[in-house]
């Protein structure tokens, strides 16, 4: 069933077209993923299929009845309800059968005679309403609120706060949440997978996956759109064109799309050149006059082809080092980092060598940001040491982009950095980060969250380091300027070390993972995909192992074991007893730092400082995430344990 379609609709801007003719069908099961570069009109177009404006061309056609929910983008709840109180309030119509079954119950209990008409209706009434309130999961409502407060990084410590009190990135996330919850049949949703870390984005994929309803999705998160999406619809050069798949396939049929479309544009040019040229030559002599005429009258009922119009222009850039470093370019050392003499995370270890792309990835407030901090000698760290290797020049990309100055115009944020350079040429560099006429007066202050971005990469292309740090460097960057990027890196011929949670970004250049947790760092030798692929698989041989351990049964003859026998059962009972206290300590560990950040978040000094009550904020979800981990595990070696000593 149809519940939404766009047809042929348009919207102009005077005598400016920002699209037309844009077509887009919506099944009761579609999962569209909704994509084109910043400005080409999407967010304007979903504001037309929610019935908020109205087309200049076109319409749009929806289901009687139809449900939408929608997130906008970098738009989070408002409410003065707790968090837990704002979730329950989507299921206020089970509370109120919740409330009218156990007035029933009080009827039926205190009814005198069980053999009126009444009595019977009271007691039919009763069981249609409680197998409706079972069919709705009347009984597990508030177990789903709390699976999907988990899955966003809301614990139990967090449902009594009020949501006022919570940050931004916070409100976005529960106002996802609270859609998820209300299960409309279209959600649309603009940019959802901005302010969550790699673990939620993962849980969200496998939650969203399983969502009964119809999914439109806006996102520059390429990754995302592959697990979810099975139909793209691009807007391109004011229209729109439809592909079957998710965004990788839609990348290679595009492609293939093109390079056809230039095939019979071409083939037509040739064509049309030869009847032109024929018809020049021959039109005024008097033998082939009828045949030039001929093919005039074709040429003018030809149906011509528009040239095909590639990609859209975009930024040129590109990274190059003016000096070689040593092989051996950075290296980290039982480091720990923090704030306060508040250890976040420990012992941190890294050995970056030339030309090796390193992305580094953990939970949000683990400290990914405040290691590259402490390498730059801007945060110390409270234990260990980094050292630069020989020649290295390094670079930094900051994603709060305070190396920017707000007052100063595009212009001047980089020739005052470059002075001796002649005008022309900062104008061309600016112009290759798409910087064009006017736009370098602007100032910086005014410019966009990717604007400035792109201005950032401009400064460090300039800099010529041979050792990039770069810190979130896709926030605020759409696909093609992402893509752009990942070119320059790819073919940089220094070192990067970088910070990401765009997981096609890292599967795309890095050489390497180095995973950050409360119990330090872990490097794997590969993309992002290697690395979830470690991951699970060395879940599945913990598991193994400690099924194997607990399993063993020894062979026992008359009423006792032999000596090799007995040797083998202590040898597996201290090997699971390891486990136990290693989970254990583990626990302890996590635990002592989740009580240290409470305290200091109930710090007087910090009442006010919302800055640092959000850092606080999100290190207090990163730990809590890894303790119910931690937990997990122990309970599960010690009842392995248990089971062992039993037999």
């Amino acid at each position: 069933m149809i519940l939404l379609q766009a047809q042929q609709v348009a919207r102009h801007f005077g005598a400016d077209i920002l699209f037309t003719n844009i077509d887009i069908d919506i099944q009761e099961s579609s999962r569209i993923g909704l994509v084109g570069r910043n400005g080409v009109g999407k967010s304007t177009l979903i504001q037309m299929l929610l019935g908020n404006t109205e087309p200049d061309e076109g319409k749009i056609v929806k289901k009687r009845g139809l449900t939408i929910g929608y997130l906008a983008q970098n738009t989070g709840l408002e409410s003065e309800k707790t968090v837990f109180e704002e979730m329950k309030s989507v299921f206020n119509y089970l509370q109120k059968m919740e409330e009218q079954l156990h007035l029933l119950e009080v009827s039926i209990a205190t009814a005198s005679d069980h053999s009126t008409a009444d009595y019977t209706k009271l007691t039919k009434q009763y069981d249609q309403l409680l197998h409706d309130f079972k069919e709705q999961n009347g009984y597990g409502y508030e177990n789903e609120i709390k699976a999907v407060l988990h899955g966003f990084n809301f614990y139990d410590e967090t449902y009594n706060r009020p949501v006022s009190s919570l940050s931004g990135g916070q409100k976005t996330r529960l106002a996802l949440a609270k859609l998820l919850l209300e299960k409309r049949e279209l959600l649309i949703l603009d940019e959802p997978t901005n302010h969550l870390d790699i673990d939620t984005l993962t849980w969200l994929e496998k939650y969203i996956q399983g969502y009964q309803g119809a999914l439109l999705i806006v996102s520059h998160d390429r990754y995302f759109l592959d697990k979810i999406v099975t139909e793209i619809y691009e807007i391109d050069h004011h229209h729109s064109s439809y592909y079957k798949g998710n965004y990788s396939n839609f990348i290679k049929e595009k492609d293939i799309r093109l390079k056809q479309a230039w095939k019979n544009y071409e083939k037509q040019q040739n064509e049309i050149n030869k009847l032109e040229d024929f018809v020049n030559k021959n039109l005024v002599r008097a033998s082939t006059t009828k045949r030039a005429q001929s093919r005039r009258k074709q040429l003018e009922k030809m149906e011509r082809l528009e040239q095909p119009e590639g990609d859209t222009k975009g930024p040129r850039f590109s990274f190059s080092s003016t000096k070689e470093s040593g092989n051996v370019v950075l290296t980290v050392t039982d480091a720990a980092i923090g704030y306060d003499n508040n250890i976040i995370a420990a012992p941190i270890n890294i050995d970056l060598r030339k030309h090796k792309i390193m992305a580094i990835v953990g939970p949000n407030g683990i400290g990914k940001s405040t290691l590259l901090k402490s390498i730059l000698h801007k945060i110390p760290f409270i234990t260990g040491t980094s050292e630069l290797g020989t020649n290295v020049q390094l670079g930094y990309y900051d994603q709060e982009q305070k190396n920017l100055h707000p007052q100063k115009t595009v212009l001047n944020e980089i020739w005052d950095d470059h002075p001796t350079l002649p005008e022309r040429d900062v104008r061309s560099i600016l112009g290759s980060f798409l910087f064009i006429g006017d736009d370098v007066k602007k100032v910086v202050h005014n410019l966009s969250g990717g604007e400035k971005a792109r201005l950032l990469l401009t400064k460090l292309a300039l800099q010529h380091d041979n050792l990039l740090l770069l810190d979130e460097p896709t926030n605020h960057l759409d696909i093609d300027s992402k893509e752009v990027l990942e070119q320059a890196l790819l073919h940089f011929n220094g070192t990067i070390l970088f910070v990401s949670h765009d997981r096609y970004f890292i599967n795309k250049v890095a050489t390497s993972v180095l995973e950050i947790e409360p119990s330090g760092s872990t490097l794997y030798l590969g993309d992002y995909d290697y690395y979830i692929s470690k991951k699970e698989e060395q879940e599945l041989l913990a598991t193994d192992k400690l099924k194997e351990v607990a399993t063993i049964q020894p062979d026992i003859s008359a009423g006792k074991l032999t000596y090799q026998q007995g040797k083998q059962h202590q040898k597996q009972e201290r090997k699971l007893q390891r486990l136990v206290l290693e989970a254990e300590k583990k626990v302890d560990t996590l635990d002592q730092q989740k009580k240290n950040i409470e305290l200091q978040m109930s710090n007087p000094e910090y009442f006010n400082d919302i800055s640092k009550l959000q850092q606080l904020q999100q290190q207090l979800s990163a730990v809590s995430i890894q303790l119910e981990k931690a937990e997990v595990a122990w309970e599960q070696s010690s009842l392995a344990l248990e089971e062992f000593l039993e037999k």
